[in-house]
């Protein structure tokens, strides 16, 4: 077995997608003999006072440096200011956290065998190979998204020098990296062009915990707390940023307005919210909630309460990946309607399990249009679900997918061995 760094941005107790998935692989990589060690941030993007509260953390250097015990396993969170923070803050706090991550690596008594390291951000990379350089060991890059792509595709990144500056980056961690975890085949054949080794890459997708997320009453606390009792819920919960396109949604309720009985329900936070209440303020809808992020120890009743999931992604983005929320949704037996570009991978999942519906990008009527023959349809529509937690269950439970990143530790480990063993 291996010692294993995991080097991520996001650890539990923050509440975003990426933490929750390296936090439940972290705790199945052990239960299956590895020993593991992380490195994060303190949360800042989503706090949860819940996971805070059986998971607190304590100073380890000052409030610069935190620790954290998850389930048996270390962790030392590095300052971080919360994601609302000056971009000029949060880029200094972002490279500190680099400087940071490499000097805790080095003087801790954890001499890993293997070091996992998530996107985003791209650069996490840089200290994810420094460290291995030191201790010899192997470097996993887990390509969560693909950077600088999404930046570029999103127009959010514009500079040519930087976007240079990045591709290089992206080229040097593919080839110090002995391995390259992408969450879809898509994204595979993204980087295929930009990678020697082809047999570096791996699809091994993100997953859900199918035993905290499954099917419950649609009559619930959630729903009766938000008045969501005897309404068709059409749903959209996470960030809310612009690589969503959440616009459209709001579009759609709008020509949804006199559709007696469906309501939109939006839960999260991001750089948009602002931008997409005064869009539904100036188009005067009533047929629109607004919800903070909610503790995940909640959402299987919010999944439950709704009709509809809506699972979006930007025009441009549709190889950047399949959103990880899709697979909580549909282990909750609730339809998708993913509006998406039609051979994206999100698009084939929701085809393959005919677990909801399937919209282009930023077509407003078109998701308006899915959306009335969703609720035409009734007991119908809802079977899709049913179909989509089989899917899930079959092939992107936490245990499957946990054992397929066990076995390339067992690879990595015996090849390292190997090496080692020779004259």
């Amino acid at each position: 077995m291996a010692r294993v760094l995991i080097l991520s941005l996001i650890f539990r107790p923050d509440n975003v997608s990426t933490a929750q998935i390296m936090g439940d692989l972290a705790l199945d990589l052990k239960a299956r003999g590895h020993k593991i060690y992380v490195i994060s941030t303190v949360p800042h993007y989503n706090e949860d006072d819940k996971a805070l509260a059986w998971q607190p953390l304590r100073p380890f250097c000052g409030m610069l440096v935190q620790q954290s015990d998850y389930f048996g396993i270390r962790v030392l969170h590095v300052w971080m200011p919360d994601k609302d923070s000056g971009n000029v803050i949060r880029v200094f706090a972002w490279a500190g956290f680099h400087v940071a991550s490499i000097i805790i690596g080095i003087f801790s008594r954890f001499h890993p065998d293997v070091i996992l390291a998530p996107s985003p951000p791209l650069t996490i990379t840089l200290s994810a190979w420094f460290l291995s350089r030191w201790f010899r060991a192997s470097f996993v890059y887990n390509i969560q998204e693909v950077y600088p792509d999404v930046a570029v595709d999103l127009g959010i990144l514009r500079s040519p020098l930087l976007i240079k500056l990045l591709q290089r980056i992206e080229r040097f961690a593919y080839a110090r990296a002995a391995a390259l975890t992408v969450i879809s085949e898509g994204m595979a054949n993204r980087i295929r062009s930009r990678v020697s080794h082809q047999e570096k890459i791996r699809v091994i997708p993100n997953f859900v915990d199918t035993s905290d997320f499954h099917p419950l009453d649609k009559k619930n606390d959630f729903s009766r707390k938000h008045g969501l009792d005897g309404k068709f819920v059409v749903s959209y919960a996470g960030n809310m940023g612009k690589p969503q396109g959440l616009e459209t949604l709001i579009e759609a309720a709008g020509l949804l307005r006199e559709l007696p009985g469906v309501h939109f329900l939006m839960m999260g936070d991001g750089s948009e919210t602002k931008s997409l209440i005064e869009q539904a303020g100036r188009l005067k809808l009533t047929n629109v909630t607004f919800l903070p992020y909610q503790p995940y120890s909640v959402m299987p009743e919010a999944y439950a309460s709704v009709d509809a999931s809506f699972v979006p992604q930007a025009p441009g983005t549709s190889d950047d990946g399949i959103p990880s929320k899709v697979y909580r949704i549909m282990a909750c037996g609730r339809p998708v309607i993913a509006c998406t570009e039609m051979d994206s991978d999100l698009a084939r999942l929701v085809i393959k399990s005919d677990g909801g519906a399937v919209v282009p990008s930023g077509n407003a009527e078109a998701l308006a249009d899915a959306i009335r023959k969703a609720f035409q349809q009734g007991t119908a529509w809802l079977e899709k679900g049913l179909k989509a937690r089989n899917l899930v269950l079959q092939e992107y439970s936490r245990a499957k997918v946990s054992d397929r990143y066990h076995q390339l530790l067992v690879e990595l480990q015996s090849r390292r061995s190997g090496k080692a063993g020779k004259p």
